[in-house]
């Protein structure tokens, strides 16, 4: 390893906190209404809030506005299951793809609604043109704009006092699509397609190698899907092997695109945060436990990664490692994409080495708070610092306090349910997994390796990540119904207690800091919120990482490879 593997990583944490304010205070302009936009934009919003019959003015109680949410996703769910049966009728599909089982459309239904973007299938060989643009896509939209809408709830419940109004759902999605998401994926879409990522609708080409063997091409339009799966921290790859596929990702500019477009979005919520509760510091303090948490994980991965192997007799580990970029790509990549609830992967992460293993299996258990994903990043770790509030509060003998509200029973007990529903559902579906035939018949690998795949692959699906091990067949029925629930668990488990939180704060006054009050914007505070993340999310997980990833890698140290 040379001094310059550190300048990629180095340059793109840097720009990640350059554009942090300047991404935040855009997404703060927009959500709080007062950024003057060009008249025609301003026109459009208004007459598309005029057809779709919302009043933006009309704000929702916290039952409206989460049954506002359900039943829009709901309504996603179903329409993107019915597409899937029925792709065979459709047009753009040049492959003639007839109807994707139930099992598998149940699956990746959910899994593109909750954005989570789990995939079991090969896109290329399963889903057609249209099914991939006017399913996959749109909801790669939907999702995340479903996360920023969240987000913006929790936040005007706990700024605003007396009150029963968390302001408007569908102003919300609306405006995150309007003026964020589809505005930054045109720009991504044209930065990509000049790196050469693919947008066509031509048939699939059949062509001759080189050694005389005929071989298929896959075509389609990637690089729109490509840069709003990066952009909305969905993951979901157009072709099977993701962003180490050539046409989604064809060189190192387009990889540090890619990162950055993972991280920008997540990261500038937390300035908007800061500016919505009217205290930049409050911001920057999520934003450097968010950052310290990345960069340790990253430094704890690439160390395992270029530490010496005995059973391999080497210090580079380079077996499925994207090798157009290198080991410190791969790893930073792979640190990315778990810790922001993203799931694409240039590398295959089951060749990582066991601690780096651990390390993404890790930044998924913990709740994808390190940046996470957009919004759900932001209202996770808000989970967090409302139960590092409380345990200040319980050591100082003080009721405790957020920004002035009141952290009462129901407050803790939401955030804990928040918490240990994902925890439970990771836990309960892996041990089952572990013990019934129909989920070991699907491991490719004995020992703790093959365990390591089942614990990865619940942890994708409740965290809702997307990425997989590898090594596992998802692609059956036991599988497919399983991630699909411990999806749907890990999103709605956590969303709606959330809002509960919300609709609860908003009703309370806000009571002015005194000598006693546990300040939450300095370093005291984030090396504490430090440790209950680490202590609450980490060490729920601990015995089952040490029968999967911590075993494999002391067998490993012996020689023994699975």
């Amino acid at each position: 390893m040379e001094p310059k593997d550190f300048i990629q990583p180095a340059a793109l944490l840097f720009l990640i906190a350059l554009f942090t304010p300047i991404l935040g205070r855009y997404l703060f302009g927009v959500f709080e209404g007062n950024l003057k936009m060009p008249k025609i934009i301003s026109d459009f919003e208004r007459k598309l809030f005029r057809f779709c019959g919302i009043n933006p003015g009309i704000g929702m109680n916290w039952r409206k506005y989460l049954f506002s949410l359900l039943v829009f996703n709901f309504a996603g769910i179903v329409f993107l299951y019915v597409i899937q049966l029925v792709q065979g009728w459709l047009p753009l599909n040049p492959r003639g793809f007839g109807a994707v089982n139930h099992d598998l459309a149940f699956n990746t239904a959910v899994s593109f609604v909750t954005n989570t973007n789990w995939q079991a299938y090969a896109g290329e060989t399963t889903l057609s043109y249209a099914v991939q643009m006017a399913g996959l896509t749109v909801q790669n939209f939907l999702s995340a704009a479903t996360g920023i809408a969240v987000i913006l709830a929790l936040a005007r419940g706990i700024t605003s006092r007396l009150s029963d109004n968390l302001g408007n759902f569908w102003t919300d999605i609306i405006r995150a699509v309007l003026y964020v998401l589809l505005p930054g994926s045109v720009i991504i879409s044209l930065l990509l397609l000049s790196q050469g990522v693919i947008q066509n609708l031509n048939p699939y080409l059949n062509v001759t190698t080189l050694q005389g063997m005929p071989q298929t091409i896959p075509m389609g339009p990637a690089a729109s899907q490509i840069a709003i799966k990066m952009l909305g921290t969905n993951g979901g790859g157009f072709f099977n092997t993701n962003s180490a596929h050539p046409f989604e990702n064809p060189t190192p500019l387009s990889n540090f695109i890619e990162m950055f477009c993972i991280l920008i979005i997540p990261a500038a919520l937390t300035y908007t945060y800061g500016l919505k509760v009217g205290s930049r510091k409050e911001g920057w303090v999520i934003f450097g436990v968010m950052m310290f948490l990345l960069v340790a994980g990253f430094s704890v991965s690439l160390y395992s990664e270029l530490s010496f192997n005995p059973a391999l007799n080497s210090t580079v580990l380079l077996e499925g490692k994207e090798m157009r970029f290198g080991i410190v790509n791969s790893v930073l990549f792979s640190t990315i994409t778990t810790g922001v609830s993203c799931g694409a992967v240039n590398a295959m992460h089951s060749s990582l080495s066991p601690l780096a293993g651990m390390v993404a299996m890790i930044n998924i258990m913990l709740g994808e708070i390190i940046f996470g994903g957009v919004g759900s990043g932001m209202y996770g770790m808000l989970i967090f610092v409302i139960i590092t509030v409380f345990i200040a509060g319980l050591m100082v003998g003080r009721t405790p306090e957020y920004l002035g509200k009141k952290i009462e029973a129901l407050e803790i007990k939401m955030a804990v349910i928040a918490i240990l529903i994902q925890s439970a559902a990771i836990l309960i579906l892996t041990a089952a997994a572990s013990v019934l035939n129909p989920g070991l018949s699907s491991v490719a690998n004995p020992g703790p390796h093959g365990f390591s795949e089942i614990l990865y692959a619940f942890s994708s699906a409740a965290g809702n990540n997307g990425s997989a091990f590898a090594g596992l067949n998802a692609n059956t029925p036991f599988y497919n119904i399983l991630t699909g629930l411990a999806m749907l668990v890990g999103r709605y488990g956590v969303i709606i207690p959330v809002m509960v939180i919300a609709g609860s704060l908003v009703g309370k006054n806000i009571s002015p800091s005194g000598a006693g009050t546990f300040m939450t914007n300095n370093f005291i505070f984030a090396v504490l919120l430090t440790g209950v993340i680490l202590i609450v999310g980490a060490l729920t997980f601990f015995p089952a990482l040490c029968l999967g990833p911590i075993a494999e890698h002391i067998l490993m140290k012996q020689g023994i490879l699975f």
